[in-house]
């Protein structure tokens, strides 16, 4: 058959990482401490210490939790560093921001520990779509990881990828 259609995608020696591989399961929270103000702006150190003593931190087990205040009130250090003492024994992370935020620091972990050597002098594809939150800065954490390895770097699909570096 001379017009067979061969898959070269699926014959070739590329690798696809997909980052929403990595992703770990988990309650994501954003804990806003707004109503943890007086008038929601002006925080009273011991209302404060004492809404943080009775509330239930239980709730976060197993959770990622995003700090924040919604208010444009300024939060001394201490605050968040308060309330991350009743959380460490029940959440998963702790930062301050936002949600993406968050995710950005858990990938930052990931990618961190994810052992490369397996990549080396392969030609990678890093997939860029994805279902799950997966934060743009943990494409550039992961691309910066593989690069020492790697033979090429490519984003997106096999189909329709765009070359990022190759080694020469």
């Amino acid at each position: 058959m001379k017009d067979e259609i061969v898959n070269r995608v699926a014959n070739s020696k590329l690798i696809t990482i997909d980052l929403e591989d990595y992703y770990p399961e988990g309650n994501r929270i954003l804990l806003d401490i707004k109503d943890w103000l007086f008038h929601g702006f002006v925080l009273k150190e011991k209302d404060f210490r004492e809404q943080a003593s009775n509330y239930n931190w239980e709730q976060y087990q197993d959770a990622y939790v995003a700090l924040t205040c919604s208010s444009d009130a300024i939060i001394p250090g201490w605050a968040y560093m308060l309330l991350s003492m009743y959380l460490e024994p029940f959440a998963k992370k702790i930062v301050i921001g936002n949600l993406e935020a968050l995710e950005t620091a858990i990938y930052q972990d990931i990618i961190k520990e994810l052992n490369v050597t397996a990549f080396k002098d392969k030609p990678l594809i890093i997939k860029g779509c994805s279902k799950k939150p997966v934060p743009n800065n943990a494409y550039i954490m992961l691309a910066i990881k593989l690069k020492p390895v790697a033979k090429s770097i490519m984003y997106g699909e096999a189909c329709s990828s765009v070359p990022l570096f190759k080694n020469k």
